[in-house]
């Protein structure tokens, strides 16, 4: 059962309790949830439901606003706001705010963006480099003390999820840490010259990953 508000479809859900009144309240998939009893049919549910449509615009208003204070997160170095409907097909995102189905869906579409971008800035950054290495097998994890890590011996750079919170310019600053480690091994000063130039405002950005 659905029913339309503001030109909203929302998913109508039914729970028959042992209840002598009618309740209604909005979840956090802002589906509608009627809590009624046993005997109440569908065309009372609906008579309910178009009796109380104002109390339900309210219903779905402030539901919203608190969802849009709770569910927040930052997605290359910006805030969106998540807001889940079921009658959603996809994730879109529209300014600030970021409409997905469900939570589930969100993590999914979260971890795929994440592996698209992270391989393709490790190959728009390996392309700079005028010395000749290896192209790196590409690991991603959540750490907790490091941005990166570069393997020398598999030839394999780790880049730490959280990475996709920041800006797009941190992203890159890591993998070119990464990749100038397959030349030096250590934190030379040659390491940093290294890095300085094919990032030259590595500084900035390191500071603002350490804070």
């Amino acid at each position: 059962m659905v029913f339309e508000v503001n030109n909203n479809v929302y998913k109508v859900i039914i729970n028959k309790k042992n209840n002598k009144n009618t309740y209604l309240r909005i979840d956090d998939d802002l589906n509608i949830i009627v809590n009624t009893n046993y005997f109440a049919t569908k065309k009372q549910i609906q008579k309910i439901l178009d009796e109380n449509k104002n109390s339900i615009s309210k219903m779905l208003q402030n539901k919203q606003k608190h969802l849009m204070k709770t569910n927040q997160f930052r997605y290359l170095g910006k805030e969106y706001i998540t807001i889940f409907n079921e009658n959603a097909k996809q994730v879109t995102i529209e300014d600030n705010i970021i409409y997905a189905p469900n939570e589930k869906k969100l993590n999914k579409w979260y971890k795929d963006e994440m592996k698209k971008i992270y391989l393709e800035r490790l190959k728009y950054n390996y392309q700079k480099f005028e010395e000749n290495i290896p192209f790196p097998n590409l690991k991603i994890r959540e750490m907790k003390t490091r941005w990166g890590v570069c393997n020398i011996k598999t030839k394999t750079v780790t880049l730490n999820s959280l990475l996709l919170c920041e800006d797009l310019s941190c992203l890159d600053y890591v993998i070119i840490h990464e990749l100038s480690h397959l030349i030096y091994f250590n934190h030379s000063k040659n390491f940093w010259n290294l890095v300085e130039k094919y990032f030259p405002d590595y500084k900035k950005v390191r500071k603002a990953l350490k804070e």
